[in-house]
């Protein structure tokens, strides 16, 4: 028998007008609405300033961060139309700032290549702001609006005139603590933006100011993507000047800067549109494919390959000690993903590798002496590949699904679903075995790691393949290294990074992660990699016990739990585990210092670190792949100035066990 409609009718259909859906799904929008959302919100209205530029209109922008941590982004391009819209029937300036899929972007009369191209930027920051203020100055006239959670308080009106020629738009924004979880900016976080994007623009001015500690930089960069790769490499040595590659090609504006170091890894960094494609895509395989060529056929016609030489030198080869940025323009691009993450044109890639054929060609020709230090450092790249091919044999997996290539410490689980599978990396026998025990052994797997693994930044891969502890997480994940490497054949859906939360614990994961971010990048930029966040303090009242992750929240447990003024706190170890080891406890308040995961026992670290309805992981993601690139190297590089300037700036920062 049929079930009853149960009262589901038309007036079940929930319409959301304007922005109201923004408000309800931000995340759809901007991708969660914790610290990375909020700062979303300033590049939204940034590359509106930036497509400016690229339409020829705009050399400066100033991003102000005020003390009430509202935000005013100004330029100085044409100034939104302010005219009544022939449709809406409401001025220009109120359907861009109210209205979803609304704006120029659409034109390519207006805009020929943008970064914005589905239209919702400033309309989703409007909606996600308790208040926002836009002001515009075009055509000699000042004009000015103001919204409330979206919404128009008044009509567009004109407020001024204005003698300079100097148009623009300056928006200013508070956004809504109702909708995000902080709303707290940070400086280095918005200037690193604002500097890859000054880095790609030559001709645009970024200015970032911040007001609650009278900070103010200012980023220009003459050289262009030059001078981006000579800041990427500033802590390494490399082995020639940067090769400059400009032009167009089948109608693709083409601009290239590579150069090759002493490091082992490989460091491009793709834009379309100003866009930062992380995963890469067509313009990617373009430069890759003219380079190998490029490379081979020079050494063939210069008599640089010995006849008799049993290596010959594959794409892989001229990948080691490469840094690059590859940045395209183009009028119709196709990503892949909603995220725009990686380019799918066809026709890209010809245009690139045409144009780096041609270009690189000549550069060797008029360049010897520089094409011979590139191909030796290729060929010694090579021999070290041909080294790692028997260690790489030993580690790779021949069935995602055959657990006799498991390592043996690997306490797996008994699910085989990837989906619905995580693996803990966790460092130490001790902190390994509480996790083995305390686990959900239906779809969690343990991995203990003993001590600091090898500092894959300054090791060539035959020395990496070969480290037993590397070669047990290649096996455990099954999605091979390097070339070989594919994230959907990972066995687990998570890869929880487990370490101590002391010195050597956050040395462990960033040695862990840079493994990752070198050898296995997809695995982040797919979003599988977290950080397991254990609790650095157990608080105990009577038979309440709760436990405290920083010292922020430490403070806020204390102050709820210290009901009278007679409560004692006791931090002493001598004291606390007298006071455990009795029936009636001392009357105070306990606060036992975990400096170690082995100091829990697994029914704690299972309620506090691994049960998904409880504990708090952190998901690593690359907002920015040049700044974590450059971040990897200054930390686990082999320059000591830029690291302990590194540390000398963010030691406020850390939580160190002293």
């Amino acid at each position: 028998m049929a079930k009853e409609n149960g009262n589901y009718t038309a007036s079940s259909i929930n319409v959301l007008k304007g922005l109201e859906a923004v408000r309800k799904r931000p995340a759809m929008y901007i991708g969660d609405v914790g610290s990375r959302g909020l700062h979303h919100l300033i590049n939204e209205v940034v590359d509106n300033s930036i497509d400016e530029a690229l339409a020829g209109y705009n050399d400066r922008v100033v991003v102000t961060i005020h003390k009430d941590q509202s935000v005013s982004v100004e330029d100085r391009g044409r100034g939104i139309p302010v005219d009544i819209h022939p449709i809406e029937k409401v001025s220009a300036l109120e359907v861009v700032m109210t209205v979803l899929h609304a704006g120029g972007k659409f034109d390519k009369d207006s805009y020929k290549v943008s970064g914005g191209l589905h239209g919702v930027g400033i309309s989703v920051v409007n909606a996600l702001s308790e208040w926002c203020k836009v002001e515009v100055k075009r055509d000699g006239k000042i004009y000015f609006q103001e919204y409330r959670q979206g919404i128009p308080k008044v009509p567009v009106k004109q407020i001024g005139t204005y003698k300079s020629e100097n148009n623009g738009t300056k928006t200013t924004f508070k956004p809504d603590k109702e909708i995000f979880k902080t709303i707290k900016f940070h400086f280095d976080t918005v200037a690193e933006r604002l500097r890859e994007l000054a880095y790609l623009n030559k001709e645009v001015t970024m200015t970032l100011k911040d007001e609650n500690d009278d900070q103010e930089e200012v980023f220009k960069f003459k050289g262009g993507l030059i001078d981006f790769v000579k800041y990427l490499d500033e802590n390494r040595s490399p082995l020639h000047k940067p090769v400059y590659i400009e032009g167009e090609k089948d109608s693709v504006p083409i601009e290239i800067a590579f150069e090759y170091s002493d490091s082992y890894s490989e460091n491009i960094h793709t834009y379309v549109n100003n866009i930062n494609t992380i995963e890469g895509g067509t313009h990617l395989v373009g430069f890759r494919t003219a380079l190998t060529r490029t490379f081979n056929n020079y050494a063939a016609k210069n008599g640089l390959i010995k006849e008799n030489s049993k290596i010959s030198l594959t794409g892989e080869d001229y990948k080691e000690g490469l840094t690059a940025v590859i940045s395209v323009k183009v009028m119709e691009p196709q990503f892949e993903g909603q995220t725009k993450t990686k380019l799918g044109n066809s026709e890209v890639k010809s245009a690139v590798e045409m144009m780096v054929g041609e270009k690189l060609s000549e550069f060797l020709e008029e360049n010897a002496s520089v094409a011979k230090k590139i191909f030796e450092k290729c060929m010694r790249a090579a021999e070290a590949r041909e080294a790692a091919r028997k260690a790489r044999e030993l580690v790779r997996r021949k069935n995602a699904l055959d657990s006799m290539h498991l390592p043996g410490k690997l306490a797996d689980c008994s699910i085989n679903d990837p989906e619905h599978c995580e693996i803990y990396i966790v460092e130490g026998d001790s902190a390994g075995g509480s996790a083995k025990q305390g686990r959900d052994r239906r779809f969690q797997a343990i991995l203990p790691i003993k001590g600091k693994i090898l500092n894959v930044e300054k090791a060539k891969i035959n020395k990496i393949l070969e480290n037993q502890e590397i070669q047990a997480m290649i096996s455990a994940i099954g999605a091979g290294i390097g070339e070989d490497f594919d994230s959907e054949k990972s066995r687990y859906g998570k890869i929880i990074l487990m370490t101590d939360a002391d010195v050597d614990g956050s040395h462990i994961r960033t040695l862990l992660l840079t493994f990752l971010y070198r050898h296995m990048k997809d695995l982040i930029t797919a979003g599988k990699v977290y950080i397991a966040q254990p609790p650095l303090y157990k608080i105990k009242k009577g038979k309440e016990e709760l436990y405290a992750f920083d010292d922020e929240e430490r403070e806020k447990i204390l102050k709820r739990m210290k009901a009278g003024k007679d409560d004692k706190i006791v931090e002493s170890e001598e004291e606390i585990a007298a006071a455990e080891g009795t029936d009636q406890p001392i009357k105070g308040i306990l606060i036992s210092r975990y400096k170690g995961l082995g100091e829990m026992n697994p029914e704690q670290l299972w309620s506090t670190t691994m049960n998904p309805e409880t504990r708090t992981v952190l998901q690593v993601n690359v907002e920015s792949a040049a700044a974590a690139d450059k971040i990897f190297e200054t930390l686990m590089g082999d320059a000591v100035e830029p690291r302990r300037d590194f540390i000398e700036k963010h030691a406020k920062y850390a939580n160190l066990d002293v």
